[in-house]
């Protein structure tokens, strides 16, 4: 099997981020037909828009604060589950052989935060033929109960367990913006952006561009951040919007 490509798709374009648990269908359903015409190997990973983020954050969960409340964590991966099952439909739509994988039944943290996520299924799904699209999720965290594992961080463990190709981050924004909002082209080190970098404008229990950044720049394969438009040029082997690392 040749090196997968990994897709990730903002929440905040999937669905309405700042409408609870609402998908943006008709753009969802124009993603859908770009990944359709994509060739090799594709994993497909999505953030938690205003499904995961909305439970997340009435209930006081993040990448670093964590619930022993098993309501809690129910909760987020049931809306993260909903908004899985919407995007998986969307591909299957589209004629994309899509099938869910849920994090929280197979990722940990450790007592020094460092994830685990095995690969073996997804490698597996990918030598079949088939799309696995992962999402963010609550993660089982050893002292801290559940806390939030984002898609970024999906997108970079995958990306190093399978050997990714490319990466590719479809954001609401067509690249990470320098201060007169035009494209910043390429990024080699974090604090050549610092200045520019800051969270999401809706609620956002990952860290916003920050995170993206510095998640993408610890990989050894090309990473983009793109919008919507870049998705079917970024499938078909271009490179659109900010290229990182």
């Amino acid at each position: 099997m040749s090196s997968p490509t990994i897709l990730k798709l903002g929440g905040s374009v999937i669905t309405d981020k700042d409408a609870p648990e609402t998908v943006a269908t008709n753009r969802l359903a124009r993603l859908a037909a770009d990944i359709a015409g994509a060739d090799g190997p594709l994993v497909v990973v999505h953030g938690g828009g205003s499904f995961g983020h909305h439970h997340a954050s009435e209930h006081g969960v993040s990448r670093t604060n964590g619930s022993r409340d098993a309501q809690a964590a129910r909760d987020i991966t049931n809306a993260m589950r909903t908004l899985n099952d919407a995007v998986v439909a969307a591909l299957a739509d589209a004629g994309v052989a899509a099938v869910p994988v849920h994090p929280f039944s197979m990722a940990a943290r450790d007592a020094d935060s460092d994830l685990t996520l095995p690969a073996g299924s997804v490698e597996t799904m990918l030598g079949s033929g088939f799309v696995p699209v992962l999402h963010g999720d609550v993660v089982v965290h050893a002292g801290e109960g559940v806390t939030i594992l984002s898609g970024d961080e999906i997108v970079v463990s995958l990306a190093e367990s399978l050997g990714a190709d490319r990466v590719g981050l479809c954001s609401a924004v067509p690249g990470v913006l320098d201060d007169d909002e035009n494209v910043i082209s390429t990024i080699e080190a974090f604090d050549d952006v610092a200045h520019v970098l800051g969270g999401s404008d809706s609620t956002d229990v990952t860290g916003g561009m920050a995170a993206k950044v510095r998640e993408l720049l610890a990989l050894d394969s090309p990473a983009y951040i793109f919008d919507a438009d870049g998705v079917g040029p970024f499938l078909a082997g271009e490179r659109p919007g900010t290229r990182i690392g």
